[in-house]
């Protein structure tokens, strides 16, 4: 006699903004066997992924592999490595994740400056630039694709001018990468983060992140330091504090994807063959190739939403190309909307946070989401949805204009 059911999760169209529908050959992939983490059939595999990463964040940059850990760990992972109690830090915020930046850097002691923008909005590099010259901190901290709000801030000049004035300049860029461009060695990033569970299309489980050698500077100084407080003979000590968390120092990470493989923690073989295969699908398809198959199925999804009669949500100038919001039609309940999508249709999209909750629908067009066949079989389904709910919209126009998108559309779509 059974105690429990067997595991039979229901098959769904996921068109949030993370996670997002795995590739199946990715979840082929975590079927395969085991290997030691120090087996050389499997540190291969370390390496391969490493050189894959450094393709996808555009750089040359010797670190380039994952934090074990959903998003956060990443973020953190580079925070906690970099930022000292004391340290000025200046983060520029316009949406959900701004915040959950300034709360990590506070947890590491750092003084924080902020920088806040109408929701919706992005800053004018200009503005950040004003506020790095009057702050003059020591590490600026920003989100490249805010999925709250649904728009990408520019990087390009804030990172010139950090360059320029020898601050680091860490970027979430969780939501964009694999999805949109992500120049990290152009735009002069020093640190960058991306996850998995976005336009990689690989489960939430590893984050993989890049760092250059200015940011790796502080970090092996910090690691000089933890090595001096360990050993009360060490002259090595300066000023500075060390890495306060085992789990999340970079300079022990880096060792442990270094060829010493110094050992750090058990890696998560199975997730590890996810990214792998994420990362090789990435690139065979080619980056431009899928930059422009997310940009084809958010132009068809964002006219099918229009032609419905439906309302976007937020500056058009700065929309974040794979996360599409809606504004909530007046008295309509937007969970009950959600539910129904569900329920009905198997379809999931995504409300928000903060004062954007109950007022906008977020629908997600990432990675292997990003399909013509999610995108018509959602707006058909939000058709009848919204008919169901009494909203006047103009019946059959979403997906006929969606349609209209894909057949003048250059990019062959699925």
């Amino acid at each position: 006699m059974k105690m429990y059911k067997d595991l039979s999760p229901s098959l769904r169209t996921i068109m949030t903004p993370g996670p997002v529908e795995v590739d199946p050959r990715v979840l082929r992939a975590m079927s395969f066997p085991i290997l030691g983490q120090f087996d050389p059939e499997f540190t291969d595999l370390m390496n391969e992924t490493m050189g894959m990463l450094r393709q996808v964040f555009q750089t040359s940059n010797q670190w380039a592999y994952p934090v074990d850990g959903t998003s956060r760990s990443g973020i953190e992972a580079a925070l906690t490595s970099l930022i000292e109690p004391g340290d000025k830090v200046l983060i520029p915020i316009y949406g959900r994740f701004g915040y959950l930046l300034m709360e990590i850097a506070e947890r590491c002691g750092a003084e924080i400056a902020t920088l806040e923008t109408e929701w919706g909005s992005v800053f004018d590099p200009e503005e950040v630039i004003r506020a790095i010259h009057r702050e003059k901190p020591k590490l600026v901290a920003i989100v490249h694709g805010e999925t709250s709000t649904g728009r990408m801030q520019p990087l390009a000049d804030i990172g010139k001018v950090c360059r320029e004035l020898d601050i680091l300049l860490v970027v979430d860029a969780v939501a964009t990468i694999g999805g949109t461009p992500v120049e990290t060695d152009a735009w002069g990033l020093d640190v960058v983060i991306g996850g998995t569970q976005k336009c990689l299309s690989v489960p939430s489980g590893m984050s993989p992140l890049t760092y250059n050698s200015r940011a790796e500077a502080k970090i092996l100084r910090r690691k000089t330091i933890e090595k001096g407080l360990r050993d009360p003979m060490s002259q090595t000590l300066s000023a500075g504090t060390a890495i306060r968390s085992n789990y999340f120092d970079l300079s022990q990470l880096q060792d442990y994807w270094s060829p010493a493989r110094l050992n750090h923690h058990t890696e998560a073989t199975s997730m590890l063959y996810a990214l792998r295969e994420g990362l090789r699908i990435v690139l065979e398809e080619g980056l431009e190739v899928r930059f422009a198959r997310h940009a084809l199925n958010e132009k068809a999804l964002m006219a099918g939403i229009q032609s419905m009669g439906l309302q976007l949500y937020g500056d058009p100038k700065c929309k974040l190309p794979m996360v599409t919001c809606i504004r909530i039609p007046e008295g309509i309940d937007g969970e009950a909307v959600r539910a129904m999508l569900l329920e009905q249709f198997g379809i999931e999209i995504a409300s928000s946070f903060g004062p954007l909750k109950g007022k906008i629908w977020r629908i997600g067009t990432m990675g292997f989401s990003c399909r013509k066949k999610n995108v018509l079989h959602l707006l058909g389904a939000l058709e009848a949805v919204m008919i169901c709910f009494g909203v006047p919209i103009h019946a059959a126009a979403g997906v006929q204009a969606a349609l209209q998108v894909y057949r003048e559309g250059e990019v062959p779509v699925e």
